[in-house]
């Protein structure tokens, strides 16, 4: 629910007329409100009778029946009677009521609780934006963007022969004949079940398999315990920051000088998890034993004999397995990520080369994001590409990216998608093929019991995900490029990064984050810093993803940056897009310890773009211009690969390189950031870094004027056999 609901009552207004929809590719039009489609059909009628029943929230009278009569874009799962019994009937079964009826309820507490599951859970309110018609749900086993009024996600399920055949969550078909019902404030699609997402979360739900083989997961359920991670897995929700927003406690950052929009603080501070999990079958084929027979003490066997670990300088091999250098606390805590990720953004597909987010969903260059694990720091590497057929983690492809033997003297493309080939293992390794990556299985390939969890998303594998020692040597031997994202759980476990799917063009969507509550844990907001998320969905933004953090004032943050995969020399670099006004200054530190880090260089001047900016004023001509280069070397790509990287060797030695040749500004085109001179690479500094160390870099304002932007988008890990290789230079992507 949305902070609309505080207010609903004021906003209900009966539509009188018609608004113009395009009506290609629709099923049914009628012009009625929803409350009026449903009240006229009486399959709905318990349904309409509960909607009338139940207030949208504590602080209204207002009804969700009478929520569905006023203007908006609302999506609406309705369940027929027929449904409602069966619910019922299930309810019984488990003995949760005493009779398969309304008058089997004995606790008012348990009617209402059953009340809201079947009515919070069916609608989803799009606001000023959209609904959802059939032909914009996700594909199969993702999520939509939008939470339903329970504040839950929904997945759709496609049948595997039968792709009209359309299931949500996995417990409620989608009626063929009335589905995508058009109506004058949204859509309404029958559904033969009730959806009632499990309330249950990870750590409950690992006590359950654990003793249960049919799950599939047994035997990581038994791992988790033994790490006496179950706790930690039941987080929910920050019942502090709850209170504090219900109270007024926390308000909506000002108006953004330049974007003209306030940055509306999230209504709530959920927790999530990832678990990428080993299932049973993986485990029974491994060992030779049946699930329920392999023990933890199995498995931590297997483990110390697979000298994996042994690189890694202190691993312990006793029974304390809740140190974090515990050979099983290593080896679990690296399938877990501290935010919950739908299948949709394990890899975030937006403005690659050629890619087009709103008509396409077909990969098309490699793409790929770094999160950090949880226990020991570790990262972990998503992937998806046009080749890859599926997502896959830790996979490393030999892509046609212009160098080495993929360069244009030995006629190759270079187009950055694979090759078909792969690196030479470097180090220990799973299996002879390990940099071909573990496929994130889907559903249907498993007998699994991944159900959609309250905080958490469960993925099958069935490969040993491990950060072997050649995974590490492969994330070296790239370029890791970070986005600013990446490290902040709290933004995907709230819907808030890159929540895009139903934005209508230039919707802005503003989030901002206050100062007096630490919402972020790995960043540090200090008092006069306006921190603000801007998602920049359809609005042609530069930046990696479409998104970007825009911070104003005299801010002073610092954040946590992921660990590097191996011990060595490092650039650590800053992408921006510059040289305009409106941009700020900053001090840079750097170090080890988040309370006191020395500085790094000079000041980070934002305004500084590749060529000098003007301003023109008189005879009406004031405003923005360039002029020629400026001191930082900057010249267009040629034909002439020798040239192009006599250009990149002077910036470099200026502290600046080329926007990426990874994406665009523009959906669907071919002309990347690179050729922009005002999207550039800021080489922050070049440090010796270790591994399994944390990091923090801080930024503060060296500027007076309260309403310059510092720009932030994402972060490169450049190791020295990367940026200084006399073989190989570094390519363009």
């Amino acid at each position: 629910m949305n902070r609309l609901f505080l207010f609903v009552t004021m906003l209900i207004v009966l539509v009188s007329c018609t608004e113009q929809i395009d009506m290609s590719s629709r099923y049914t039009f009628e012009n009625k409100t929803i409350s009026q489609y449903l009240k006229e059909k009486d399959y709905y009628s318990e349904y309409v009778r509960l909607l009338g029943k139940r207030a949208v929230s504590k602080y209204s009278e207002t009804t969700l029946l009478q929520l569905l009569s006023a203007r908006g874009h609302y999506t609406v799962f309705a369940p027929t009677n027929d449904a409602v019994q069966a619910y019922l009937d299930s309810l019984y079964k488990k003995g949760i009521i005493t009779e398969p009826s309304w008058q089997g309820f004995e606790e008012e507490n348990t009617l209402d609780s059953i009340e809201k599951v079947i009515v919070f859970n069916s609608i989803m309110d799009g606001g000023d934006q959209t609904a959802y018609d059939v032909t914009d749900f996700p594909e199969n086993e993702k999520e939509f963007g939008l939470t339903n009024l329970n504040d839950r996600k929904l997945r759709v399920f496609y049948g595997e022969e039968d792709l009209d055949s359309i299931n949500i969550d996995g417990v409620a078909a989608v009626s063929k004949k009335n589905r995508g019902i058009m109506l004058i404030n949204g859509y309404v699609h029958q559904v033969e079940g009730v959806i009632a997402p499990s309330d249950k979360r990870l750590g409950d739900l690992i006590r359950l398999w654990s003793s249960k083989p049919e799950s599939g997961y047994s035997v990581m359920s038994r791992l988790l315990l033994a790490c006496n991670l179950q706790d930690t897995l039941n987080a929910y929700r920050d019942e502090a920051w709850e209170e504090l927003y219900l109270t007024g406690g926390v308000q909506d950052l000002p108006i953004h000088p330049s974007q003209g929009q306030v940055g509306s603080v999230p209504e709530h501070r959920y927790y999530g998890f990832t678990l990428f999990a080993e299932t049973d079958r993986f485990w029974e084929n491994e060992l030779g034993k049946s699930a329920d027979a392999i023990t933890v003490e199995d498995v931590c066997k297997y483990l110390k004999d697979s000298k994996l670990f042994d690189y890694i300088s202190g691993t312990l091999y006793d029974e304390n397995y809740t140190n974090e250098m515990n050979v099983l606390n290593q080896f679990v805590t690296y399938h877990l990520l501290p935010q919950r990720i739908g299948r949709d953004k394990l890899v975030i597909h937006y403005n690659e080369l050629l890619f087009n987010y709103t008509t396409s969903k077909v990969p098309t260059i490699a793409i790929m994001d770094y999160y950090q694990t949880m226990g020991l720091p570790r990262m972990i590497k998503t992937y998806e590409s046009k080749e890859s057929n599926g997502i896959y983690l830790n996979r490393f492809p030999l892509l046609r990216n212009g160098r080495g033997q993929f360069s244009p003297a030995r006629a190759n493309k270079n187009d950055y998608h694979e090759s078909g080939l792969f690196p030479p293992l470097k180090g220990s390794c799973t299996t002879a093929d390990e940099n071909q990556g573990i496929r994130i299985l889907m559903a249907a390939e498993t007998e699994t019991d991944a159900t959609n969890i309250a905080n958490a998303v469960v993925y099958p594998i069935e490969q040993l995900l491990v950060c072997t020692e050649n995974v590490c040597n492969q994330m070296v031997s790239n370029r890791i490029r970070i986005d600013a994202g990446c490290v902040m759980p709290e933004l995907m476990n709230n819907n808030i990064r890159s929540q895009r799917s139903y934005f209508t063009s230039g919707a802005t969507n503003n989030r901002g984050i206050p100062t007096n509550y630490p919402y972020l844990d790995n960043i540090e907001i200090r008092e006069g810093t306006l921190f603000y998320y801007l998602p920049g969905y359809l609005s042609g933004y530069h930046n990696l993803q479409g998104d970007e953090y825009n911070i104003i004032g005299r801010y002073d943050f610092t954040m946590k940056l992921p660990p590097v995969p191996r011990a060595g020399q490092y650039e650590i670099r800053f992408g921006v897009a510059n040289g305009s006004f409106l941009r700020s200054m900053a001090q840079v530190y750097f170090g080890v310890s988040r309370d006191k880090m020395p500085a790094a260089g000079i000041p980070l001047d934002l305004r500084l773009g590749a060529k000098e900016w003007r301003y023109r004023t008189g005879n009406g001509a004031s405003g923005q211009s360039f002029t020629t280069p400026s001191y930082v070397g900057w010249e267009e790509d040629t034909d002439d690969e020798e040239y192009n990287d006599r250009v990149t060797k002077t910036m470099r030695t200026k502290g600046f390189m080329k926007g990426p040749n990874s994406w665009s500004n523009t959906l669907g085109s071919n002309v990347s950031v690179r050729t922009y001179h005002y999207i550039s690479r800021r080489i922050l500094l070049s440090a010796y870094l270790q591994p399994y160390q944390n990091y923090y870099i801080r930024f503060k304002s060296v500027l007076d004027e309260e309403s310059k932007e510092f720009y932030m988008d994402y972060f490169e890990y450049v190791a020295k056999e990367v940026y200084d290789n006399p073989e190989e230079s570094e390519d363009i992507w």
